[in-house]
């Protein structure tokens, strides 16, 4: 039977040069690393985030494909993407899912774990 898997892994980065804390604008970076770790071709076709910050208030992001690519991934291949998410309180979380479709029609989701966006403590936010 064929199966249908990608794995998502997520890495996170405050941009403190594009915050503003006294406005309550906190930008975080992330970087995505999707793979097919399935012995079918498939593609992904969707996205849905939700976005929480500190007060719980949640944003919603759905969307077609990322970064505007719906990317065919091959048994064994990746593909990796940038983007970036603001929020009104210094920490947060993110999780959603993607939608993707086998090349043999079978559609099926894969879970983005949910990851935390947090401004580092310490006095030194720059790298």
């Amino acid at each position: 039977m064929p199966q249908h898997q990608f794995a998502v892994q997520v890495r996170p980065e405050y941009l403190p040069a594009q915050s503003s804390p006294m406005e309550d604008s906190y930008v975080f970076a992330y970087t995505v690393t999707i793979s097919n770790t399935g012995s079918v071709p498939a593609q992904l076709i969707a996205r849905h985030w939700e976005i929480e910050d500190a007060f719980g208030e949640t944003q919603i992001v759905d969307g077609l494909g990322v970064v505007g690519r719906q990317p065919l991934l091959q048994p064994g291949e990746a593909f990796q993407y940038a983007s970036s998410a603001r929020l009104q309180t210094a920490m947060g979380i993110m999780s959603g899912h993607y939608f993707c479709v086998g090349v043999d029609g079978h559609r099926f989701e894969v879970a983005i774990p949910t990851f935390a966006l947090n401004v580092p403590t310490g006095g030194n936010e720059s790298r």
